[in-house]
């Protein structure tokens, strides 16, 4: 990551929505508890306890909202992602020591169900990060350390 703000790929974009909807949701089931004081008005330990649990259970909810909303807002500054050299929101296609190519997405949210989303902060992420077609990166896989060729970035080609 650069330190200035980051764009930010629409697969990451929509899990990051999504997230984001998901706790806003569960932020206002914690919150009515709160105000509705849990139905109990006599308030013993045992009250005062829960009470105390689901208001850091809302800090916890606000701080992640509130971290979500920033980065979304961040992303928007940032605008697309760079088109000559590497960064978060890139496709990238490599070639790597054993011939094989693949197209890889840059992110800061690992997707689940996209077997193409590379992080910045993984080996490969991090190795590509700042590079343009042509470069040749060296980075730690399981196997040891090893290098991978930028072929192209999005449809442009070496």
């Amino acid at each position: 990551m650069t330190g200035g703000p980051e764009p930010i790929s629409a697969v990451a974009r929509e899990a990051l929505e999504r997230e984001l909807a998901d706790l806003r949701t569960e932020r206002e089931a914690v919150a009515v508890t709160l105000r509705d004081g849990g139905g109990d008005q006599a308030g013993d330990r045992a009250d005062q306890a829960d009470e105390l649990q689901r208001a850091t259970e809302l800090d916890r909810l606000d701080r992640r909202i509130d971290e979500i909303d920033g980065r979304l807002r961040e992303a928007d500054s940032a605008g697309a992602p760079p088109a000559d050299t590497v960064g978060v929101g890139s496709s990238v296609t490599v070639r790597f020591e054993d011939g094989a190519e693949t197209t890889v997405q840059i992110g800061e949210v690992a997707a689940v169900l996209d077997a193409t989303m590379v992080t910045a902060d993984s080996p490969l992420g991090s190795a590509l990060l700042g590079h343009r077609a042509g470069d040749t990166v060296s980075y730690a896989a399981p196997g040891g350390r090893t290098t991978a060729v930028v072929l192209s970035l999005g449809d442009r080609p070496v």
